[in-house]
């Protein structure tokens, strides 16, 4: 149990060592261009990828089976990036060995009348996730200081009263945010944000690869295209963004996006740090339930066939072997 323990502190310290400078530290004003470079990628190197993506993959399926056996806490993790940030692929690869009965991804496009006819945040308060859960919000609250505040236009199809369109919207918006995240975290929902920074260079690139690769034609928008004459508009958007909401509570990471493999590999280790603090546990029973499980299992061993072990788990075990006779696990 001691040497478990020390693997678990080792890699909770790796782990820290590799996201640590990834964290927006609160209260910090942040300007993209200048304090983070997407091309970062630590001391890494790309064949070291795979391993570390299987390593962290198999800590999420751990860390997943005691979440959702605990039926404490949830978690609500949220994707924001330029388009063609790698929010799709970060996600498939990420999630790829979780139960998908405990994982729930929400895209959330343009709005649609009914969800215009709430609040703002009405549409992210619905799909939130149970306890025991993980929710992935492939975009997310943040789209209402982003592409909004990028397009007024959008803003007026919102239907708010005069006063809540005067001056100072973003920053009353920034703080309903703040305090909603506060509220879920205060009631058990552990909220993390990732931000996928990638390049204008990198944005191109992969814009004429899904022109040039027929396979990729149907992931192409002109619209995407369009948006990229507001580059700047949306780094300024998204620097004051990072800069007002990052919170104790609910950090964000600007993870550098323009290697797909260290992306990854970041938005695992940034997932599995999250676990790891709320540190959930397998329940155990008590003693009234453990007798209980004691006749129980005289009353299967007495059913035994003949010449077949009274306990195939057990003879199992003790023969070398995995135990695993008779187990959907």
């Amino acid at each position: 149990m001691a040497k478990k323990h020390k693997r678990t502190d080792s890699g909770a310290r790796r782990i820290e060592e590799l996201i640590g400078p990834l964290r927006v530290p609160p209260g910090t004003e942040v300007d993209l261009a200048k304090d983070f470079d997407p091309r970062y990628k630590a001391h890494l190197k790309k064949r070291e990828s795979a391993e570390l993506l299987r390593t962290g993959v198999e800590l999420l399926t751990e860390y997943q089976a005691k979440l959702a056996a605990q039926d404490t806490y949830g978690v609500l993790m949220c994707l924001q990036a330029m388009d063609a940030g790698g929010k799709d692929g970060t996600i498939r690869h990420v999630m790829s060995g979780m139960n998908p009965q405990g994982v729930q991804v929400h895209s959330f496009k343009v709005p649609s009348a009914e969800e215009l006819d709430h609040d703002y945040l009405w549409r992210y308060a619905k799909r939130l996730p149970a306890r025991g859960d993980i929710a992935v919000f492939n975009r997310s609250q943040y789209e209402e200081v982003l592409v909004v505040r990028v397009h007024p236009e959008v803003l007026g199809r919102q239907q708010l009263p005069p006063s809540a369109r005067r001056r100072g919207i973003w920053e009353r918006r920034y703080r309903e945010i703040n305090r909603w995240e506060r509220y879920l975290t205060d009631n058990g929902f552990k909220v993390v944000k990732i931000f996928l920074n990638l390049s204008k260079e990198e944005q191109r690139a992969r814009f004429l690869k899904r022109i040039d690769v027929p396979e990729k034609n149907w992931k192409f928008s002109a619209a995407d295209v369009r948006e990229r004459r507001y580059w700047d508009d949306y780094q300024r958007a998204f620097s004051e963004m990072l800069s007002a909401t990052s919170t104790a509570w609910a950090p964000w990471y600007v993870v550098p996006a323009d290697r797909k493999w260290f992306a990854r590999i970041c938005a695992s280790a940034v997932l599995v740090h999250t676990l790891m603090e709320i540190d959930p546990r397998y329940p155990t029973v008590g003693r009234k339930a453990r007798k209980e499980l004691a006749v129980v299992r005289r009353q299967l061993e007495d059913e035994a066939p003949k010449g077949a072990p009274r306990d195939p788990y057990r003879a199992g075990r003790r023969s070398g072997g995995h135990g695993d006779h008779g187990s959907e696990a």
